[in-house]
């Protein structure tokens, strides 16, 4: 029987695999060649003979393509995570706060204080005037100049952050379980630190920032954080995501052409009007692989944030249908390895990781579907990527590495060390 982790390895080569190819097929273009017989130099010319070209995909344009590297690097990187020592990094980072040792926590905090300020200066870096690259106005990528090649590698400060604060959080409930049900002592310090870094991701990318938000409250509330402690931090949520709307006017123009885009359907609401065109001229059967009409020149980014409306055009419900089946079947899995993990440590990196993709690929398909205002977030493993394919991939892998290394003994309710000749850390926290 396959194990859960198998299954996620599955899915993301799926899925990767199922990226190159519309990737390749959504950067098709269509050109003008010379078709007359007077251009020919054969006769005089007739204007209505006028052809036209498409630029040829072929297998192996697409097996060479740069997008097909980046499937090989992220395929490596996932490798590398299945083989990550997880147990080891688990047994020493997970170090519970004991009471009985004294109740002075500050060396938490600092270590918290520490690694978050850590990731701001990361996300920082992308305005730094030598590394930071800016794009259509916004500072989200930092140049990693290549030497003969130039600027041939950019990074996304935020793809960086967004996998590495779930782990910092989750490091934060494991040792803090004896007190992360108090409101002061345990929830405040994570919901400041969280609510730093994601503020200075806002700054520039506001969808990834309330991503990076939902997935670190998940894994608190997994902890045990109470829920309506999170409650009373709705107002200041609220007031926080209005401030980063009303104070950038092309957010305010996205929520605009969202509620109505055929208010300005060749300005603000072309972008959403394109996308559900792609989506809705698939029907069915689709176009045929190559044969949407969107991706010329209609709808704008069509590789990368809007690429699974170009799936839809061209593989209809079935292609969606499948897009859709790899990314419930990869979070169920995730789901599965959380649950029966017994490591509280291992148990939040999991539930972590899996709602983080699982997130943004839900952001995505309703921006696409016309669900949900654009935000720049692109469909995990599917859309156009480098960095993002390989730090997703990465982060599989090492969801999978920690079902590799699940004992099969360990069962539902057992209370069995996850690492022979260890004690076993409960799941729960103590009562105080």
């Amino acid at each position: 029987m396959i194990r859960p982790g198998q299954a996620i390895a599955l899915c993301v080569l799926a899925l990767l695999c199922i990226g190159v190819v519309m990737v390749n097929s959504a950067d098709m273009s269509v050109a003008a060649v010379p078709a007359t017989p007077l251009e020919a130099g054969a006769g005089p010319a007739d204007p209505a003979a006028v052809l036209t070209r498409t630029d040829a995909v072929s297998f192996e344009s697409i097996i060479f393509s740069r997008s097909s590297v980046y499937l090989a690097l992220a395929v490596g990187a996932m490798g590398v995570g299945y083989l990550f020592p997880v147990r080891t990094l688990a047994w020493r980072l997970n170090r519970p706060l004991d009471p009985a040792k004294g109740m002075n926590d500050r060396g938490a905090l600092l270590k918290l204080g520490a690694m978050c300020g850590l990731l701001v200066v990361v996300t920082a870096l992308a305005y730094a005037p030598v590394i930071g690259k800016e794009i259509n106005g916004a500072h989200r990528w930092l140049r990693l100049p290549i030497p003969g090649l130039g600027d041939a590698l950019s990074v996304q400060p935020s793809e960086i952050v967004k996998w590495c604060l779930v782990i910092v959080i989750a490091w934060y409930g494991a040792t803090r379980a004896l007190f992360i049900h108090q409101f002061w002592r345990g929830l405040v310090p994570a919901l400041v630190a969280v609510g730093v870094v994601s503020g200075v991701v806002v700054l520039e990318d506001l969808g990834t920032g309330v991503l990076i938000a939902g997935s670190a409250a998940l894994v608190l509330l997994a902890a045990g954080a109470r829920l309506w402690q999170f409650l009373m931090f709705i107002p200041v949520a609220a007031a926080g995501l209005v401030g980063a709307i009303v104070t950038n006017p092309y957010r305010i123009d996205r929520i605009r052409s969202f509620v109505d885009p055929y208010s300005d359907p060749e300005g603000k609401g072309y972008h959403m009007i394109q996308s559900m065109l792609a989506v809705s001229g698939g029907e069915g059967t689709g176009r045929g692989l190559g044969h949407g009409l969107q991706k010329f020149g209609y709808l704008p980014e069509d590789r990368t944030d809007f690429l699974f409306a170009v799936i839809c055009e061209e593989l209809g419900i079935a292609g969606a249908a499948i897009v859709i089946f790899l990314f419930i079947a990869m979070t169920w899995a995730g789901v599965s390895i959380a649950r029966r993990e017994r490591d509280v440590f291992l148990k939040l990196v999991a539930l972590g990781l899996v709602s983080t993709i699982a997130l943004q690929a839900l952001i995505n398909l309703a921006v696409v579907t016309g669900l949900g205002p654009t935000k720049g977030i692109a469909l995990p493993l599917v859309s156009s990527g480098g960095t993002g394919w390989i730090l997703t991939a990465f982060s599989m892998g090492i969801l999978a590495a920690i079902d590799r290394t699940q004992p099969d003994y360990v069962t539902e309710g057992s209370s069995s060390s996850p690492v022979p000749g260890r004690p076993a850390v409960s799941a729960e926290p103590a009562a105080v």
